[in-house]
């Protein structure tokens, strides 16, 4: 009950309409309100409405994991990629980040000593800051937070971010005594030192990863993510914010706004549908349901809202038609999901990784693979239902079909669990592939399609391709004058190189 009291003190403050001002934070609590152990659990609180909310959302149509119902409108703009800054996609967000979360965070590293409280607090600033980056390309970092003496702070590109973080962390691990223990709440971790130690060596790994495949100082990053994988010093279970409650206000904030405020809005994705139907896979029932009309799993082209061959404009495609998303889940957690930071699912499919690519060893590979399923089908309470995925693997007869499976698992385990980073994995590894069959073949079931390719919308406000990035947020634009010139959305961030 003590968590969930301070979880709803902490959504209260982060709900106000914020000050547009990252360098202020007039809605939260004053200093004298705001006690040392309760502006930790601030910081973990404003991510996971941040990350888990918005940004969650419009990733999840990114990752091409669900699409817009056909007889609702409300993001059909994210749906066919028309939108722009002044759509605000990510300004709520961006606000939660800056001046709530990492105000709190540099409040902690500016007024509290203890070195554990320290180094955890730099690990969710780096985790948060990474996110900015795989959004926006830039981010207001090295004159951020500094209050009235830059008040227009300047937005510093992405490879210097990921450096700058990646010192950071670096710093407060080496100031950690033996026993150095955490005095502030902690709903991530339960003050768990070794956890924290473990979701750093895994934000290094995932960033690490990044830096390689940009070509940026690869050798060294190689031996670096070598090193981390033999040591093998990584977080158990997920990283997961777990405050969440089924009342109003303390829900998941995706499953607040989805399937409490806003209902009936999104239905599942031809993409994630065929691959989960192409390997008979029981995580299809969690959080997809069955279509009305014809009782079987539809998923809706990406971009398209008709039946209509010709996309004219008919309306003879209902939501009937199509998979409707189970916000619930099947195993009833939909409202107090946890927000994942980190899940061991992904964790193990980048150890995975570095075995095939780098360290030449399938046995381990194989064995991280196996762990990665087995672990997400933990996390959704389907735990022995996964034997035919751990199948999957003895069908991928080369180095290169054994990738591109843990690639694909990872796309699949990251559904409804962590949608930031199945964007970012996904233009990372350009896996899923990009399917060159058209969306009317597609539709018309064409066969051959390849289950899991990721499909251009029908509708493209690009024109062609896929969205790389996220818009600069409006609110940027209007108070800081070094924000960045707009670019395209199909623009890549600084590690997307493939």
């Amino acid at each position: 009950m003590k968590k969930l009291a301070l979880y709803t003190l902490l959504m209260a403050s982060l709900c106000t309409s914020c000050d547009l001002d990252i360098n202020e934070n007039p809605n939260y609590p004053s200093n004298e309100q705001m006690t040392p152990d309760l502006i930790f659990p601030s910081v973990e609180a404003g991510i996971a409405a941040a990350v888990g909310g918005g940004i969650h959302n419009y990733a999840g149509y990114f990752a091409q994991y669900y699409e817009q119902n056909p007889e609702q409108s409300q993001y059909i703009e994210i749906s066919q990629y028309m939108f722009n800054e002044s759509s605000q996609l990510m300004d709520y967000s961006y606000r939660i980040i800056y001046a709530g979360a990492l105000m709190d965070a540099q409040e902690v590293l500016e007024k509290n000593t203890n070195p554990a409280d320290r180094f955890a607090t730099t690990v969710l600033r780096a985790y948060v800051l990474q996110v900015m980056v795989d959004n926006t390309n830039e981010a207001p970092y090295s004159e951020a937070l500094k209050g009235n003496s830059v008040s227009n702070p300047k937005w510093d590109n992405g490879e210097d971010v990921y450096k700058g973080v990646l010192a950071e962390m670096d710093a407060a691990e080496a100031a950690l005594t033996d026993n150095a223990s955490m005095d502030s709440q902690d709903l991530i971790f339960n003050r768990d030192m070794k956890q924290w130690k473990g979701l750093a060596n895994a934000l290094r790994l995932r960033m690490y990863l990044r830096f390689i495949d940009a070509g940026v100082d690869a050798a060294t990053y190689t031996e670096k993510v070598k090193t981390l994988v033999a040591e093998n010093n990584f977080f158990t279970g997920d990283a997961a914010f777990t405050g969440f409650a089924d009342e109003t206000s303390k829900r998941n904030p995706w499953y607040e706004t989805n399937a409490v405020n806003t209902p009936g809005n999104q239905c599942a994705a031809y993409p994630i549908v065929a691959y989960y139907q192409a390997n008979n896979d029981p995580r299809i029932a969690y959080a997809i349901n069955k279509n009305k009309k014809e009782g079987k799993y539809l998923g809706q082209i990406p971009g398209g809202r008709t039946k209509s061959d010709d996309n004219n404009g008919s309306d003879t495609w209902k939501n009937e038609n199509v998979s409707a998303i189970n916000y619930q889940h099947s195993d009833g957690n939909g409202a107090t999901q946890p927000f994942y930071l980190f899940t061991q699912a992904e964790l193990q499919f980048l150890i995975a990784e570095v075995n095939l690519r780098f360290l030449n060893d399938e046995g381990k590979a194989q064995n991280a693979y196996n762990a990665g399923v087995t672990a997400d089908f933990e996390a959704r309470s389907m735990s022995g239902q996964e034997a035919g995925i751990l199948a999957l693997w003895d069908n991928a007869t080369s180095t290169n079909d054994k990738l591109h499976l843990v690639y694909m698992q990872k796309w699949a385990a990251l559904f409804c669990m962590d949608h930031m980073e199945a964007w970012s994995e996904i233009r990372r590894t350009d896996c899923p592939n990009i399917t060159t069959v058209s969306q009317l073949d597609i539709f018309k079931g064409n066969s051959s399609y390849v289950p899991g390719d990721l499909i251009e919308p029908w509708i493209n406000g690009l024109g062609n391709g896929l969205v790389k990035r996220m818009t600069y947020p409006l609110s940027a634009r209007m108070y800081n004058v070094n924000t960045p010139k707009a670019v395209p959305v199909s623009t890549p961030v600084w590690w997307d190189k493939n």
